[in-house]
């Protein structure tokens, strides 16, 4: 008879690594929730609110950064446990 050989099944990421991944992914929200607003009710009438500065610097500079938390959580070498 051939033994079978138990495996104990891995995770690719540990639990600090999905914790990373979804602050990484409430950062992008939050940038994506930042960068919303700003239109015109009248089509008529231009709303100077569009190019301020929430929109156009710290939404996108926020949702790079959640992209970059996001790939750290990825490259991140889970620790191995012995």
């Amino acid at each position: 008879m051939k033994e079978k050989e138990t495996q104990k099944q891995e995770f690719l990421f540990d639990k600090g690594n999905y914790t990373i991944l979804l602050i990484g992914i409430a950062v992008i929200i939050l940038g994506f929730i930042l960068m919303s607003g700003g239109g015109s009710d009248d089509p008529n009438v231009f709303n100077e609110s569009v190019f301020d500065f929430r929109r156009i610097r710290l939404a996108p500079t926020t949702v790079l950064i959640g992209f970059g938390i996001t790939i750290y959580s990825i490259l991140k070498s889970p620790k191995k446990s012995q």
